[in-house]
């Protein structure tokens, strides 16, 4: 009755699965229930779809281990290019870094090879400069070249010319837009000025001597050359005689000779020539006029008498009088007016005591009437050293100085040597 009750309440019992087993006397039995169920083919399908898996795994492993190891080469090949281009970029900033070095080191070569030859043009113009004080000629201060070029090119840019720093990044030639060679060209450019502007103050200071020695030297030889002294001129020693042209400009004779390439114009060199030229003139014509009369035998004394046709003091007739007297005293020292050898000194007639001197060029001088003599014969006398005292020997009816200039043994106006020395004073210091 309940269980009909039951059954009519809660609807038809749901039918059980019972599975026998049996072994020999033994039954045994199992309800199987939905879970139970549920669970094996749950089990199954996992079986299944593992066994799939493992098919598809199977099948299809080939490819997937081909794709794997394809992926794994393109990764690899990618970091081999990218190693490869590092490598390539490491490379050339090496070589560039290296290039620049090179060339920086050929550029400080080069300024110091200039600097060299600044230190040797400097020895050369020293000894010049030193002739030209000598001679009275001076120009303004030439550089000395005492900064080196390594010198200068530390007070650019502090940069040292030893070597370039073997390690410099890349981003030392991308960062400031300027690379080294750059950086170098542009301190060298300053530099290369700079020994241009000494090199230039140089060659001005040359030029200038060079003109104030050439004009002094023709002055002095003008002079001179009024009062018939031959000045030679050293720039005309060497006189080669040329073939006579035809019409054309054409010079008859044969010509030749091995060829040699034509060489390089040194301007300093030529310029420190001209200048050696110059000096070696006005020193010659400075010597000229040390050695030819052109000083006064009784400075500061007033002329007595002059060169010319006079009325002889003795005779009183017209008579020619061979040379300037000078007023003196007794004992007045009497000054050679130019350097020599003595060639006379003793009594001589009409002259009383005399002292002849040989000045060269056949130019001799005569200083008579002297109550001393002071030198001999064959002695060497300098410009201005005293020969002799002041007197009334011979001929002469009281003490002074007798002064003759003979060329080539003939009497000639001391007065034009005399005005020719008083001109060439300013010459002389």
């Amino acid at each position: 009755m309940a269980d009909a009750a039951e059954n009519r309440v809660f609807g038809k019992r749901a039918t059980q699965h019972v599975l026998v087993l049996a072994s020999g006397d033994k039954v045994r039995h199992m309800v199987i229930r939905p879970w139970m169920t549920g669970m094996v083919v749950t089990v199954i399908a996992l079986f299944a779809v593992g066994y799939l898996g493992a098919t598809t795994y199977l099948v299809l492993r080939d490819d997937l281990i081909g794709a794997t190891m394809a992926r794994q080469a393109r990764i690899q090949h990618d970091y081999e290019d990218r190693i490869s281009a590092l490598r390539a970029q490491l490379d050339r900033v090496t070589s560039r870094q290296l290039l620049d070095q090179q060339l920086v080191e050929q550029k400080v070569e080069k300024l110091l090879r200039q600097q060299t030859a600044l230190f040797s043009r400097n020895g050369k113009l020293g000894s010049l400069l030193e002739r030209a004080e000598e001679a009275g000629i001076s120009a303004a201060p030439v550089t000395d070249g005492k900064e080196t070029a390594a010198d200068a090119i530390d007070r650019q840019v502090g940069l040292t010319t030893s070597s370039v720093p073997p390690k410099t990044s890349a981003l030392a030639y991308s960062g400031t837009g300027e690379n080294m060679a750059d950086r170098a060209d542009r301190i060298f450019s300053k530099v290369t000025l700079s020994l241009k502007g000494i090199e230039t103050e140089q060659l001005k200071t040359i030029e200038t001597l060079t003109e104030d020695a050439s004009k002094k030297a023709d002055t002095m030889t003008q002079i001179m050359r009024r009062t018939g002294v031959d000045v030679s001129d050293k720039r005309n020693e060497a006189q080669v005689l040329e073939a006579p042209a035809n019409r054309n400009g054409e010079v008859k004779g044969g010509v030749g000779g091995p060829f040699v390439e034509p060489m390089k114009f040194d301007r300093f060199n030529a310029s420190l020539d001209e200048l050696d030229t110059a000096l070696s003139r006005l020193e010659t014509a400075r010597e000229t006029a040390l050695a030819l009369p052109y000083g006064n035998p009784a400075p500061g004394q007033g002329i007595t008498s002059r060169f010319g046709n006079r009325p002889d003091p003795f005779l009183g007739r017209l008579a020619f009088h061979g040379g300037i007297d000078f007023q003196a005293e007794t004992g007045l020292p009497v000054k050679a007016t130019g350097a020599g050898k003595v060639i006379t000194a003793g009594p001589a007639a009409g002259y009383g005591n005399l002292v002849e001197i040989d000045h060269g060029q056949g130019i001799t001088t005569r200083f008579g009437h002297l109550s001393r003599i002071l030198v001999h014969e064959g002695q060497e006398i300098a410009a201005g050293e005293t020969i002799g005292r002041a007197g009334a020997t011979g001929r002469a009816t009281g003490p002074h100085v007798h002064y003759e200039v003979r060329r080539n043994g003939e009497a000639v106006n001391p007065i034009h040597f005399l005005n020719a020395g008083l001109k060439l004073t300013s010459y002389m210091n």
